[in-house]
Parts: C-alpha cells; structure tokens; sequence
C-alpha cells in the first residue's frame, strides 16, 4: 500500500468519529423556602451603671471593697482623711458659738432700748440702731449655722457610700492616692434590669427579621438561653471597628446570665424564595460566580451568571440568575466547555 493510499484510509476514519458525550451529575433547580439566621456574641451589662466618685479632695486612707463585690445601698466603699474637713467643722462651730453670743448681746441691748423709748429716756435713732444691730446678728447666726451645716456634710463626704444595690466592676483608686472630687473612684452595676451588649457591622439591619425576638445563649453552658428584644441601638458608628453598638432587653435573665457573662444571640431572618446547589455546581465566569447550565434542546452546556445570596457549609444559596426547571450542573464540571455535549442521569452516551 502506498503512503498516500495509507493516509486516505485514515482520513476515511477520522470522518466517521465522533467525539464521546461527557458524563456528569446534573440537578433540575427548584424554589425553596430559605430562612436564614445570625448569630453573634456579646456580653451580659447591667442597664443602670454609675460612676462612684468622692464629693471633696483628699487622700484616700481606706478602700473597703473591690472588683466583683456585691454591696447594699449605703454600705461605706473608701474614706479619706477626715482632718481638713473636722478642722473646718470645728471653726464653724466655733463661729456659731460666738454669733449666738452676739445676739445674746444685741438683744438685751434692743430690750434696754425698746423699754427706754417707751418711757421716753432715749432717742429714736438709738432704738433702731440697736434694732438694726439685733437683726444682723441673727442674720450672721443663721450664716454660721449653715457653715456647720457645710461642713458636717463636707465630712460626710469623705466617705464613699454605694448608692443602691449592685457589683463594683470597675475600680479607680488606691489607698494613699490622692482623690480628686468627681474623679471616678468606683463603678457600680445596679441590681436590676439586664442587657446583652453586641457590637454588629451596619450590613446585619438591611435585612427584615422574622419577629423581634433574639434568642439568647449562654457560651459557657448553651443549655443556659432566654429570649430577649432590641431596646436600643446606637445612632453613630463606632469609627475604630465600624460597627454599630446593639443593647438587648434580656426578659427574665437566668442566674446564670452573671454580669460579664459571654452570650450568643440569635435573630432569624423572614424567609424567603431561594434556589440551592450543592458547592461543587459553582465554577466563575471571568470574577462573576457562574455555573454550567444544560441547554434541554440539544443537551449542550454554557456558562450562567449567577449572584450567590449566601455561602453554607457544602451549599450555595442563588438570589438571582438562575429559573426554576433550569438544570444545572452539579458534579464533573471542570472538564466542561461552553457548547460541549453532555450526558446525565442515565442517558445513553
């Protein structure tokens, strides 16, 4: 045989081959009902928190409790030398002292007058000067009266009283430190209503929850839950995380909801109309997410954008770009060119 009959032969063969189908996995999509949820993690805050602050200066001889201590309303929580304070009270006792023996001497001085003007032995003028001296001595009396009234409260407020009941969660001073008035010596986390406190990014609030209750779950023991509902949400954007502070109501917080306890909470989103593949239909098209549709005419595949609504674990959730009844390919894709012949679910190849 010559050569050229040779490859004659082969062309001949090469005209009647025909290229195999490709075997892959398909699916036929289908609307379901998706209702999606998010979960994160905040700490347990009490509502009413106060800063706990001496109402004088000095330094600070005592401090009779410490971070985590459960104290009543009025119990003492530091002292601070009381020396200035009892001096000052000291001489405005000492000033009342003498304007009560001032008026004590005004006013047998007025009696005397008012009795001569009577019997026409003194002058008018004598009479209301003596008069005149009787009221400022009362008055200087009243001032120095309330002096002591300063004072002892001046000496009252070396010592720091809880003013309610609660825990100190924070505390700003040491014995020997000199306390400024109104500097921060304690903070007090009052007994009473509970919120969970969760940082959340803005993007959480473009979606449309279910109901306003937000499960809540204790980290350290998930057995541990309650229900609770937004009471506030800041209105600024915390510019160092960018994120939004949320405080929750806690309803009936359990015991074990302490303060400081780590919390999940939990908000379910209205459900909605979603198509769902499994992770290994999704391949790309240029950046875009896409995946390998079968053209029902002639059982060919190409390309479809798709835009994924959410990523789960082994799933993808599709918002937009695929319609019910489209299939799609869902394993042995990586082989696939767009107009390639396909086999699937049985078919003859």
């Amino acid at each position: 045989m010559t050569l050229a009959a040779w490859l004659a032969g082969c062309n001949d063969q090469s005209d009647g081959w025909v290229k195999p189908r490709t075997l892959v996995r398909t699916e036929t999509v289908s609307l379901q009902d998706r209702q999606g949820s998010t979960t994160l993690t905040g700490d347990v805050q009490a509502r009413i928190r106060a800063e706990l602050s001496f109402r004088v200066s000095g330094r600070v001889i005592e401090r009779l409790v410490d971070v985590g201590a459960h104290v009543n309303a009025g119990d003492v929580l530091a002292r601070l030398d009381p020396t200035e304070q009892q001096a000052d009270l000291d001489a405005a006792i000492a000033k009342v002292t003498g304007a009560e023996t001032e008026v004590r001497v005004t006013a047998a001085t007025f009696t005397r007058q008012k009795t001569l003007i009577a019997q026409g032995f003194t002058t008018r003028s004598s009479y209301e000067q003596a008069q005149e001296a009787l009221r400022t001595a009362e008055a200087s009396l009243d001032a120095a009266k309330a002096e002591v009234g300063t004072a002892k409260d001046n000496l009252s407020f070396t010592e720091l009283r809880a003013k309610a009941n609660g825990v100190i969660t924070a505390r700003n001073i040491e014995v020997g430190q000199v306390a400024q008035a109104a500097q921060s010596a304690f903070t007090l986390a009052e007994d009473g209503p509970r919120d969970a406190v969760f940082d959340v990014y803005e993007s959480i609030f473009f979606e449309q929850p279910e109901s306003s209750a937000i499960t809540l779950t204790l980290v350290s023991n998930p057995a541990v839950k309650a229900q609770g509902h937004a009471r506030e949400v800041s209105p600024t954007i915390d510019p160092k995380t960018a994120t939004v502070r949320v405080k929750i109501a806690i309803d009936n917080p359990p015991a074990a909801m302490t303060l400081g306890s780590a919390v999940t909470g939990t908000v379910r989103w209205k459900p909605k109309n979603r198509i769902v593949l499994p992770w290994s239909a999704l391949t790309a098209d240029g950046t875009a997410p896409a995946v390998w549709v079968v053209d029902p005419a002639n059982k060919t595949v190409f390309l479809k954008p798709i835009v994924v609504d959410n990523y789960e674990t082994g799933t993808i959730v599709i918002r937009s770009g695929l319609q019910p009844g489209d299939r799609v390919v869902t394993d042995g894709s990586k082989l696939l060119s767009p107009g390639q012949t396909v086999t699937f679910d049985g078919e003859s190849s």
